[in-house]
């Protein structure tokens, strides 16, 4: 399916209350400094006004995604609150597997809320992020995102569970 505006702002507001509801994280629409889409803290999910509802929705349902890793996994905790541009290759594995596994939670909490149609959708948002952030380590360039953008290049990554978690309250990276 082709994500339209009207399904992607749908979809927006079903997660998002689905994530308060549930999980009890709290999810503002604010101003969220620049350059950054949103921001999070392990307890509360921040998404910039100014997002359109494409972004806004990858933003919420990934943001989740590590919101989960930070409160159960220490390693994604310091992967996640790391400042530095300069990454080695071993270190750019590790990101991979957690900005990959990010978007499985992702899917995931669609599922969860009943969203079975945006799993491509959501895989070939993690492509591009991903493609994106590795530029930026490597070039520390904020490129226009949309360049990296391949829809459909790969098959759509499979869910895996969310577990169970207490949220906690975190350093968020943009904090340092």
């Amino acid at each position: 399916m082709d994500a339209t505006h009207d399904r992607l702002t749908e979809t927006f507001n079903i997660v998002k209350r689905h994530i308060e509801d549930k999980y009890g994280i709290p999810v503002g629409i604010t101003d969220v400094p620049d350059p950054n889409t949103g921001d999070f803290d392990g307890v509360a999910i921040k998404i910039d006004y100014a997002n359109d509802a494409e972004v806004a929705l990858f933003v919420l349902i990934h943001l989740f995604g590590h919101t989960v890793q930070w409160n159960t996994n220490e390693r994604f905790r310091v992967i996640g609150q790391d400042p530095n541009l300069k990454k080695t290759e071993q270190e750019m594995e590790e990101i991979a597997v957690y900005e990959r596994e990010a978007t499985q939670l992702s899917i995931a909490l669609l599922h969860e809320a009943g969203i079975r149609d945006l799993d491509q959708w959501a895989s070939d948002w993690w492509r591009a992020d991903f493609a994106w952030l590795t530029n930026f380590y490597r070039t520390g360039e904020r490129a226009d995102f949309r360049k990296f953008m391949k829809p459909r290049a790969a098959p759509p990554l499979s869910p895996i569970p969310i577990p169970w978690f207490t949220p906690t309250k975190w350093v968020s990276r943009y904090s340092f």
